[in-house]
Parts: structure tokens; C-alpha cells; sequence
């Protein structure tokens, strides 16, 4: 699965850093919160090493 935004690579990068222990998931809010308690490191570290060359920076939810 790749990144549909910069802001969703930036979200999944996050969460990958506290999954990792590398910084304090406490901090986390919005996407990066639901990502890390949803997602494995694994899908985390897929998303967040997306190219962000050529990403809008914000997809519209489908609600």
C-alpha cells in the first residue's frame, strides 16, 4: 500500500518512529494515533517510504 498524500506519509512516518520506540507514542495525534494502534511496523514502513515527488498534499476522506 502506498501513500495517497504527503500528509499521509508524514502521519505513517510517525507512527513508524514510535512503533520503533524512537519517539514517545503519547505525542502522537489524528492519523498517526489510529495508524499506530491499527497498523504493523511492517505496513507502516511501506507507507512512509513512499516517493512524495508528485503527492497532492491532501486526499479528501471518503466518508
Amino acid at each position: 500500500m502506498k501513500a495517497q498524500s504527503k500528509a499521509q506519509q508524514r502521519a505513517a512516518g510517525a507512527a513508524l518512529s514510535a512503533k520503533r520506540g524512537e519517539t514517545n507514542p503519547e505525542e502522537l495525534r489524528g492519523a498517526s494515533q489510529e495508524m499506530f494502534d491499527r497498523m504493523s511496523e511492517e505496513e507502516l514502513k511501506e507507507i512512509a517510504s513512499t516517493e512524495r515527488q508528485g503527492l497532492p498534499d491532501h486526499v479528501e476522506a471518503d466518508d
